[in-house]
């Protein structure tokens, strides 16, 4: 009927626009308006305008979104009604002479259609819009919209205030732009919304809004906003400070019939602003795009995002394995909805074969990321059996069923506590290492098809349980936050960009030879990062002060902790391939049959709840790796210079 309407409308614009070209162009037309020769006249331009703008798309443009393009459409559509209109005069005037008719009528007609066409569109949009009701000072309802500032590109602002008019309610309403490009014009206007300040006056400018001099309920950033603005990290705590809410646009959604903002909360791992990790979309797309994927440990922080990337990429399927009833609940709320069908969950333990059997034999994988592990180092102290059980023995039992299926790759999630390890922790994911070592370098091919590699990597920040979450949660209590040493450091990465590079591994994994692969692959993790300046810079911004408004503790360092992790050993050598922040390690492994022993004392020492013997059983693997270091150094010839 909306449709109707407006073709109608159209129609009966385009008779207005020919009766007032003729009238405002004084024209006498030899023949009368209301006679056969007119009416037929009339109906020919109904015709002929409707399969026109019908044919232009005019009817098919969703006009509470038209833009420019929308109106240049009409504009070309008259003038194409236009001409069509003169040519159909000529060729009336060839045979049969029509007086008071001229190219002055047309020209005149083309303006007139054009304008009165165009006007309910523009109208129409305007009301749409919601400028209409600030304009006349009135509002939809009583709600008062937010007080935002917007402080990003002037593009992305003149989308943003578009789509904050069009929400009915209005949600937000941008009181000024912070433009970021460098030269923006102070002071002019974007849809009547000014540009406050230009870079690098955008502290003071928000300064002035935070305390109080102006009302402000809500800074918003423009998507990328955290690597274009050098004092990102300090514009949030001052926002922060003057209880502003802080959050950051990431795109648009449409919801019934309004167009609506996304807009996420600043996460803490991109305040500290650590540099980016590109990723090579093409690469890792191609690699999982139609595979079936399996991972282990699917419901924690690095599982989950392992699920929802492999779905992005264009995995076949997803068959998430976790013993966590809840955490596979929350998973399944973090899936998109049109993800589902390709998602399945079993709730299953890693080291109970019998069940992993089941699951890899039912599903079929091509690849299987291995992430489950514990990983709470002071409550694996204590627990070390457990740690055993599921970070070696699980790895074994999800390793061997891999082989014995056939499995195309096997990627184990390591840990940088597996370098010079202190912990038990240390020592499990150790051993870990050491079996997909291990059966990655056996010799004769003896598990031809699988490819295992480990991944090893540092902290995920946000993650459950890291500092960052500890932190959050005791600012949030008012303090005070508890650092075990203050010259504490630790490698610190986002789940995202470990997960991209964790598959980007296993890609340039699967395109190696034997000979020319690794059995261990290190993500550059740049530098280590003081743990006493997360914790500062997270007071900070949330508004206070440490020290002052949030007390710092230390407690002191807890057992198996150490006061800085290394993420290679120095008889691991790094071998650049080419892709960035990922590097092959080449190390001595140790032999298959060095490892079932381990193994054997391991599992029995674990059954007599020896703790002392399954230690000694884990050191046992580092002391057969060196033996067979040292084995091959003395089989290199020396030069006579050594001998001498």
């Amino acid at each position: 009927m909306r449709r109707a309407f407006i073709m109608v409308q159209d129609v009966v614009m385009v008779l207005v626009a020919v009766a007032l070209s003729l009238v405002l162009s004084r024209s006498n037309l030899s023949f009368d308006a209301l006679s056969k020769e007119g009416l037929a006249t009339w109906a020919g331009i109904v015709v002929i305008s409707h399969l026109l703008f019908r044919y232009s798309g005019l009817y098919t443009t969703v006009w509470r979104f038209a833009s420019t393009p929308d109106f240049f459409n009409i504009l070309k559509s008259c003038a194409i009604l236009t001409f069509t209109l003169y040519m159909a005069s000529l060729l009336l005037r060839f045979y049969r002479p029509v007086a008071g008719l001229n190219e002055r009528q047309f020209i005149v007609f083309f303006l007139v259609s054009f304008t009165i066409i165009s006007a309910p569109r523009l109208f129409y949009r305007f009301l749409r819009d919601g400028a209409s009701w600030g304009i006349l000072g009135r509002k939809s309802d009583d709600t008062e919209p937010k007080r935002a500032l917007f402080v990003g590109r002037l593009g992305e602002a003149d989308l943003i205030i578009r789509f904050t008019r069009t929400a009915q309610p209005a949600d937000y309403s941008i009181a000024g732009i912070m433009a970021t490009e460098r030269g923006a014009p102070l002071g002019t206007r974007i849809q009547g919304v000014p540009v406050v300040a230009t870079m690098p006056r955008l502290i003071d400018v928000l300064e002035d809004y935070a305390t109080g001099t102006k009302s402000l309920d809500l800074l918003i950033f423009g998507s990328g906003a955290e690597h274009e603005i050098e004092d990102y990290s300090e514009l949030v705590r001052i926002a922060r400070h003057g209880d502003i809410n802080v959050v950051q646009f990431s795109g648009l959604s449409e919801l019934e019939q309004h167009g609506k903002l996304v807009l996420d909360t600043v996460e803490m791992e991109t305040i500290l602003r650590r540099p980016a990790v590109a990723s090579d979309i093409q690469r890792i797309g191609a690699f999982v795009s139609g595979k079936r994927v399996l991972v282990t440990g699917g419901a924690g922080s690095i599982g989950q995002t392992l699920v929802k990337r492999s779905l992005e990429l264009g995995a076949e399927a997803v068959l998430v394995a976790d013993n966590s009833e809840f955490g596979i609940f929350q998973l399944s709320q973090y899936v998109d909805e049109k993800d589902h069908d390709r998602l399945k969950v079993r709730i299953v333990d890693v080291s109970d074969r019998r069940q992993i059997m089941r699951v890899v034999t039912e599903f079929r994988p091509d690849i299987i990321f291995h992430a489950a592990a514990l990983k709470h180092v002071p409550l694996l102290e204590e627990n070390w059996d457990s740690a055993i059980q599921t970070n070696i023995f699980g790895t074994l039992v999800c390793a061997e069923v891999a082989a014995k299926c056939g499995v195309a790759q096997f990627v184990l999630i390591s840990s940088d506590k597996a370098v010079d390890p202190s912990s038990v922790l240390g020592m499990t994911k150790r051993a870990a290492e050491q079996i997909i070592s291990a059966l990655h370098g056996e010799p004769g091919g003896r598990l031809p098809a699988t490819k295992f590699i480990a991944v090893r990597f540092g902290n995920v920040f946000g993650s459950n349980g890291s500092v960052a979450t500890i932190f959050q949660a005791q600012i949030e209590a008012g303090g005070p936050v508890t650092i075990t040493d203050r010259r504490m450091t630790r490698y610190f990465m986002t789940v995202a960009e470990a997960v991209d590079l964790v598959i980007m591994s296993a890609a340039d994994a699967a395109s190696r030879q034997s000979g020319d692969d690794y059995a261990v692959y290190m993500l550059d993790m740049g530098k280590p990062v003081p743990i006493l300046e997360v914790a500062e810079t997270m007071i900070r911004l949330s508004g206070k002060s440490p020290y002052k408004d949030i007390a710092i503790r230390f407690t002191g360092i807890r057992p198996g902790e150490k006061l800085h992790e290394t993420l290679h050993g120095e008889d691991e050598e790094l071998v650049e391939l080419g892709i960035s922040k990922v590097f092959g390690l080449s190390t001595d492994v140790v032999e298959w049959s060095d490892v079932q022993v381990a193994l054997s004392a391991l599992q029995q020492s674990a059954k007599n709840q020896d703790k002392a013997a399954a230690l000694a059983a884990l050191a046992g693997l580092d002391r057969a790796k060196k033996a067979r270091a040292s084995a091959r150094q003395d089989a290199i010839p020396k030069t006579a210079g050594q001998a001498s």
